[in-house]
This record gives C-alpha cells, sequence and structure tokens, in this order.
C-alpha cells in the first residue's frame, strides 16, 4: 500500500452519492470500516487450503462493499495489477510443490494437483485480501485511518511509525520530483543510462548517483525540520484526534453481521 500514497488522497473525488444515507457502508464510523475489513482479511488469510466454497462466501460478502465504497474501478485495476506483478513470484513457486497426482513433469521440475490447489487457494487469499485492503485505502483517507486507529486502541508508537512513514515519504516524493525536474532540464533521461550510442553515459550515471545521495542528505535534514516544528507545535508522540465516533446501533450491527458471515464460512461450509 505505501507504494501508492500519493493516490490515497482520493476521498475527495468520490461520487456524491458516497454520502447518501440510503448507503450503509458510507453511515458507519471510519473505525468500524476497519475492524470489518481487517476481520474478513484475517479470516481469508486463516481459511485452511482448498475451502473454495468459504472464499466463495467472503467473495459475496465483499461484493456490497465495493459497491457501497463507491471507489473508482480503473484505480482499483491499476493498483490490484501492480501488487499482482510483486506477489506473482511467490505464487509461482508455489505451483511446483509436490505431492498428489503428477500431471507434468520436465526432468527434476513437476506440476501437481497438490501444487495446482496450493496455487488456487494461495491465488484466491492474496486477491480477497488485496481486494479488500485496497478498497479499504482508496475510500478512506490516511489520518482518518490513524485515527481509527487510535479509536481501536493500538499501541501509540506503532501510529506514529506509520504516521512518520507516510509524513516522510511524502516529503521523500517531493525531494526526489523536484531533483528530477532540476536534472531532465540539464539534459538528463534515466533512458539514456542503456543507450550505448551515446558518449555521455559515465556523466549520466553520475548524475544519477549525485541526485541519490544529495536526495538521502536532504531528506535527512528536512525531515528533522519537520520534527522540530511537530514538537514546537505540540506533538506528543500520537497523531492529534480532531474528532471521536464512538459509533451507534449500524456499527454493532455491521460488526456482528461480518461475524456471522465469517463463522458460516468457517463452521458450516467445508
Amino acid at each position: 500500500m505505501l507504494l501508492h500514497i500519493p493516490l490515497l488522497e482520493t476521498h475527495g473525488h468520490l461520487s456524491p452519492h458516497h454520502r447518501d444515507r440510503f448507503n450503509f457502508w458510507a453511515s458507519l464510523a471510519v473505525h468500524t470500516h476497519l475492524l470489518c475489513i481487517f476481520l474478513l482479511v484475517f479470516a481469508i488469510a486463516l481459511t485452511p487450503i482448498g475451502r473454495w466454497w468459504t472464499w466463495a462466501i467472503y467473495g459475496i460478502a465483499t461484493l456490497p462493499i465495493l459497491y457501497w465504497s463507491k471507489v473508482d474501478l480503473r484505480i482499483l485495476i491499476k493498483r490490484m495489477a501492480i501488487e499482482f506483478a510483486f506477489i506473482s513470484v511467490i505464487l509461482v513457486g508455489t505451483l511446483f510443490r509436490g505431492g498428489g497426482q503428477i500431471l507434468w513433469q520436465w526432468r527434476w521440475l513437476q506440476i501437481t494437483t497438490n501444487g495446482l490447489t496450493v496455487l488456487g487457494s494461495v491465488g484466491i487469499k492474496a486477491f480477497l485480501s488485496l481486494l479488500l485492503l485496497n478498497i479499504l485505502t482508496l475510500s478512506t483517507s490516511v489520518p482518518l485511518l490513524l485515527q481509527a486507529l487510535v479509536t481501536l486502541k493500538m499501541p501509540p508508537l506503532l501510529i506514529s511509525i506509520l504516521a512518520s512513514m507516510y509524513r516522510y515519504i511524502g516529503v521523500l516524493t517531493n525531494e526526489f520530483k523536484a531533483m528530477h525536474r532540476a536534472a531532465t532540464a540539464r539534459n538528463f533521461a534515466p533512458q539514456n543510462l542503456y543507450n550505448y550510442q551515446r558518449g555521455d553515459r559515465a556523466w549520466q550515471r553520475q548524475v544519477l548517483g549525485n541526485m541519490l545521495g544529495v536526495l538521502f542528505i536532504r531528506t535527512y535534514d528536512r525531515g528533522d525540520r519537520i520534527y522540530q516544528a511537530m514538537l514546537a507545535r505540540g506533538y506528543q508522540g500520537i497523531p492529534v484526534v480532531t474528532e471521536s465516533t464512538s459509533g451507534g446501533w449500524r456499527d454493532r450491527l455491521a460488526i456482528g453481521c461480518i461475524i456471522i458471515v465469517i463463522l458460516s464460512g468457517q463452521v458450516f461450509i467445508h
């Protein structure tokens, strides 16, 4: 998720219907969103291999959340594609697990029925978990998520680390963009590093190395200044909670429904 921090600030572009009073999901408190999503993700991840109908139940439960969240499907699909490209390396490794009937073999490499079952199970787990987490981050801003963690009594040090990561990744990104624009104006381009016809490849590499070194020094100094400014403004180690919603009957009903869905998948569906 940290790879897409700039895209997280999309809550202001949600459809006007997102605040529709008939939208059950939007009427819930943010910490209820967080709790429901985490409960479903943990249930999906802890489901044993080969429980296809259980994951089907959880997938059906995800559909109304996706509909009510009113997220932009193009951004959601783009994120899912990028994240699946990273985890596909792990998924491919599960395909060649031994055990069961051998379906294909070339020397020591073989595909078995057990390997296909593991690949399908891990793939479904990863898909549903990423889908739920992306829905949460696309429909909720990072400050609201941090406030929800405070409401759920998460350790203050953990919340402080997450808030600092979010703040400093933004600083790092802005500094890199400014340096990249300055280097581009001086005839630097990353694709020139792979052009063997150019005679200034050594200079291009030197520019890239200088950028990375200066980037580290600048972000370190600016991060220290930001931290000192935060202390001067009364920062005490945890994010300031501007509003706190205790939750009503809708929140309790939503959590109860999620628990029923989870128990139905784990106990009654085999």
